[in-house]
């Protein structure tokens, strides 16, 4: 009977793919990694920081929202917040299932350098479901080790007529397939030849078919390829967020996942998805630097300007937007709805704005005149 699952394959987990195939994507991939390395080597230190706490708030909530879960997001941000020193926050303020997510994030990118064994993985299983959290503990899960007797499926449909997407390898055995694993992501780190992008590639659909753990298989895959990725670019600051790109294509990551799982070794149909995610990802963490940068350009620019709270609420809403909401600039009418003054107030501020150089008119006239943002490196007009 020939194999269903990839995991059948007699030659099961000697992958492949076809290099010439990716090699365009995987360039345009390294040159946006490197662009966006320069990018963030730009950024002062606070800004900097701020970023990353950006990044990693992303990574963790959109990873758990693959998944369905909706987190608290201020929690998720004090506990990471806390972490990298960034306020100090009353403990009262976090869950413990933000503290878990958030020490799991941080262990996994800031000590990239050390092996990821079997202890290490269990611990990060064991953060993922906190005891503490009894909103979990009422369910019947292993916590902080291997995953029981019962055959892994991944279905949907009826209960009386599922349909089965996936089905993880057997229970007997799975020690030795993660030991397999775990030797494999450790060795292949100086590995020669292979692209450290290419890598974490491969780590992420070698995990999630093993699929060790009761819960939490997808959460920690995305994980370890945090960690993959941390490890190729040697350094532990993360300024983009993979699991949101592959959040906005949910439904083409479970379905290229699917149909890989149930084909031959040669991956290549998986890496080049990843890759291009990968890519998005790359893309919009740059567009998310450059507007900082921008913002910080802008307010050197008019930092003895002289602003009123009003305007500088205005101000900052539109950069801090990129103008989102107001793609047309803002209006007399808008500005006096955000910044709460009066018509004619609001008339007066724009006025100054408009002579201080911080705004410019675009065409239109009367009550359709609208503005946006000058910013210091735009061509006078």
């Amino acid at each position: 009977m020939a194999p269903f699952w990839i995991w059948q394959q007699p030659d099961w987990p000697n992958f492949s793919w076809n290099a010439e195939h990716l090699a365009p994507l995987l360039r345009e991939c390294v040159q946006a990694q490197g662009r966006l390395m320069g990018m963030a080597s730009s950024v002062g230190a606070s800004l900097s920081a701020q970023s990353e706490l950006d990044a990693l708030l992303q990574n963790i909530v959109t990873s758990s929202a693959i998944e369905g879960e909706q987190l608290n997001v201020g929690s998720v941000r004090s506990s990471l917040a806390r972490r990298l020193g960034l306020e100090q926050l009353d403990g009262n303020h976090v869950s413990q299932r933000s503290e878990g997510l958030a020490q799991l994030m941080l262990d996994a990118t800031q000590h990239f350098e050390e092996p990821l064994t079997l202890e290490r993985l269990l611990d990060w299983h064991a953060w993922l479901f906190p005891d503490q959290d009894t909103a979990l503990a009422t369910r019947s899960m292993r916590v902080g080790t291997l995953r029981g007797d019962d055959p892994m499926q991944v279905v949907s449909g009826r209960l009386d007529r599922p349909t089965v997407h996936f089905e993880a390898p057997p229970r007997h055995g799975l020690e030795r397939q993660v030991d397999s694993f775990l030797d494999w992501f450790e060795s292949s780190r100086n590995q020669t030849g292979l692209d450290p992008l290419l890598r974490a590639g491969v780590a992420h659909f070698w995990f999630v078919t093993l699929h060790p753990f009761d819960d939490g298989n997808g959460r920690l895959t995305r994980t370890i390829t945090d960690l993959a990725l941390a490890q190729g670019e040697a350094q532990a600051i993360r300024f983009y967020a993979m699991s949101a790109s592959i959040l906005e294509d949910r439904s083409g990551y479970y379905r290229v996942l699917e149909n890989s799982q149930k084909a031959t070794l040669d991956i290549t149909e998986w890496l080049a998805w990843f890759l291009q995610t990968l890519l998005r990802s790359l893309q919009q963490a740059m567009t998310r630097i450059e507007s900082v940068l921008g913002k910080a350009r802008f307010w050197q620019a008019h930092r003895q300007s002289g602003l009123l709270a009003e305007q500088t609420k205005v101000l900052n809403r539109l950069l801090d937007g990129g103008e989102r909401g107001f793609e047309g600039g803002i209006s007399a009418a808008q500005y006096q709805t955000v910044a709460k003054v009066s018509k004619a107030t609001a008339t007066r501020h724009l006025a100054e704005l408009l002579e201080k150089g911080c705004l410019q008119r675009l065409p239109g006239g009367g009550r359709s005149t609208r503005y946006r943002i000058r910013h210091p490196d735009d061509a006078l007009t």
